[in-house]
């Protein structure tokens, strides 16, 4: 067996999102065998001091702080993940970038398409490797979906429809985080879970070239958070200070792709009823498919030649698959959210470590930006829009 390579990786925001991430990184060599690389977590950093202590002692991290300059400077660390509020992406990105520490950073990677922008350029003229946490294209049955249309089993693919309908911002009484703040956490729908729906799309099928659409906020004013806390999972109380919700809660657009193909999407935060319906449906002359990742590990498919069964089939996700096998053997025995965070972070990390850029990475942030902006002029134009890449050079720095 040749030596493994040592990945030193520091991680930047500790909740959920961080923890996960953490986790992953530990569990990739239980994992993948034949992976090329052995992550060791080095420092990380949270303002709350239980979560950074708990950082060593339960995560086993060398060291945890709460400045997130310590880790991107950190001499031992060659991978920077970032996981904090969306206001904190750019500048850590920038800073980590120019330390020249590769990058994977959730979405959205700038909470407006001209701080994701800014990013990328950031990353690409530093030389280092980013990835951007868009982490549903790693699903097992999503990359079979697109096998299928690769290799035409679906016939000439004539219409897609796309959503992610969340109740994160359903409840009325959620607090005022900086997440329903566009100063803070940018756009609202469309930067966050738009962008989910938007990209895989753009993965199976190719660019969008044209958008209409709209957006609504129906949540327009939130208790500001006055009990300790600025999370959208706290509940004020009806007779709190409230403060005005300043990003969307909904977004939709129609589109066409450069291929011909149309499409719809919707993405909704405050809708009641989808708890995480992040799904697609791909509709082809020979046949047609849907997804939900709801219920993950199955894959509705419909194929004209089959006459005699008309009808959709369910198709079971299995060690037959990508990735499935890494998990749990056999078929119909489910792989979860985490463990595709464990996918995502392990295909990072060897891009690293192979000096090759990463997929989806920020020029795929960019890309998806790029529909975002079309789709906020349509907002105010009230007209189909062009897309136009936001892409720049790299002499523009």
């Amino acid at each position: 067996m040749s030596a493994r390579s040592r990945l030193g990786v520091g991680v930047v925001g500790f909740g959920w999102m961080g923890q996960a991430h953490s986790r992953s990184m530990r569990r990739i060599p239980t994992l993948f065998a034949e992976r090329c690389f052995d992550p060791e977590l080095v420092v990380c950093c949270d303002t709350v001091v239980a979560r950074a202590d708990d950082a060593v002692t339960s995560f086993a991290f060398h060291e945890s702080t709460g400045d997130w300059r310590r880790v991107v400077e950190h001499p031992d660390v060659d991978a920077v993940v970032v996981t904090a509020p969306n206001f904190l992406h750019l500048a850590i990105v920038e800073a980590a970038t120019a330390a020249g520490k590769h990058v994977l950073c959730e979405k959205p990677v700038g909470g407006t398409p001209e701080q994701t922008v800014r990013a990328e350029l950031a990353a690409r003229s530093a030389g280092v490797v980013s990835g951007v946490g868009y982490n549903y294209r790693w699903v097992p049955l999503v990359l079979e979906a697109r096998r299928l249309i690769e290799e035409g089993v679906l016939g000439t693919i004539t219409n897609y429809r796309g959503r992610f309908f969340s109740m994160y911002g359903a409840d009325p009484l959620g607090t005022l985080s900086w997440r329903y703040l566009v100063d803070k956490g940018g756009f609202g729908a469309s930067s966050d879970i738009l962008s989910h729906a938007v990209d895989v799309a753009m993965f199976l099928l190719g660019p969008i070239s044209r958008v209409v659409g709209t957006g609504e906020t129906f949540i327009k004013q939130r208790p500001v958070p006055v009990h300790g806390g600025d999370s959208h999972y706290e509940r004020g109380r009806p007779d709190d200070p409230m403060g005005a919700v300043t990003n969307e809660d909904y977004a939709s657009m129609l589109c066409v792709f450069e291929s011909g193909v149309r499409g719809t999407f919707e993405a909704s935060r405050s809708m009641v009823g989808p708890e995480s319906q992040m799904a697609f449906d791909v509709y082809g002359t020979d046949g047609a498919l849907s997804w939900n990742f709801e219920r993950m590990n199955e894959l509705q498919l419909y194929l004209r030649s089959d006459g005699r069964h008309a009808g959709y089939r369910t198709v079971y996700s299995g060690d037959r698959f990508p990735y499935h096998g890494n998990f749990v053997p056999g078929n119909a025995n489910g792989i979860g959210f985490e463990d595709l965070i464990v996918i995502e972070d392990y295909e990072f990390c060897r891009s690293v470590v192979e000096g090759r850029q990463h997929h989806p990475g920020f020029e795929d942030a960019v890309a998806y930006v790029s529909v975002q902006a079309a789709l906020l002029r349509s907002w105010e134009s009230g007209r189909w829009e062009p897309v136009v890449s936001l892409r720049e050079p790299a002499c523009a720095r």
